[in-house]
């Protein structure tokens, strides 16, 4: 397996620099990671380190509360997209999840779904906040109005990605969407194990890493 096809490579620190996001570029070449995944500000930036390479931009959207309102969302969606992006992670707003606002949520998807209809759409739960209910029925709502994948976290709430979720979300969208652990996965053993348990796609600060612990496992004859 080569896992670096599977990895988000991501950076997304409030502090990041110029210089931080070109070493995410490099390293997204280097390793073939499937995709790199910025802030919005950097995506413009990134398209010309990746011009002419396989490898895909992401930008995060809504991030990392999700709280913004939709319209402003919409205009995220639309500028990162027009900017070279060519996949968003967008956070629910968590807020209405909890508050059973089900059908804000609904039209909110379908507003972005519109605003970027090329668009790889991924849905970032944050499931630390959310009851088990909770996360199925955000699964079954991304799924219902044709987002492409459902993601754990965003990495700033109060936990990451755990495998019940992963198992939870895979049980919830089968193989009708993609699905993305993010959150504290550092390791070549943590991120098999998500990918096990139904991950698709794996976010994580910690590509190169991962994938120099996956060469050695693989010259052992480990895994």
């Amino acid at each position: 397996m080569n896992i670096a096809r599977y990895i988000d490579h991501t950076q997304l620190a409030p502090n990041t620099t110029e210089s931080d996001i070109l070493k995410l570029c490099q390293e997204g070449l280097e390793y073939g990671f499937r995709a790199i995944c910025v802030a919005g500000t950097w995506v413009e930036f990134s398209r010309a380190q990746l011009a002419g390479s396989p490898v895909l931009l992401a930008a995060v959207l809504g991030f990392p509360h999700g709280n913004s309102t939709s319209s402003s969302k919409c205009l995220e969606a639309e500028a990162y997209f027009g900017n070279g992006a060519e996949e968003l992670d967008m956070v629910i707003n968590v807020g209405w999840m909890l508050s059973g606002r089900t059908k804000q949520i609904e039209t909110e998807l379908k507003l972005i779904r519109k605003a970027v209809p090329e668009g790889v759409l991924k849905l970032i739960l944050e499931t630390c906040y959310l009851n088990d209910g909770q996360k199925r029925l955000a699964c079954q709502l991304a799924l219902e109005t044709g987002w492409d994948y459902v993601k754990t976290s965003t990495g700033f709430g109060t936990a990451g990605a755990t495998l019940a979720d992963v198992r939870l979300m895979k049980e919830e969208v089968k193989n009708t969407m993609g699905i993305k652990a993010s959150g504290g996965i550092r390791d070549y053993v943590t991120a098999q194990k998500y990918l096990q348990a139904g991950a698709t796609r794996i976010g994580t600060s910690s590509g190169p890493a991962i994938v120099a612990e996956g060469a050695r496992f693989s010259q052992k004859g480990n895994l």
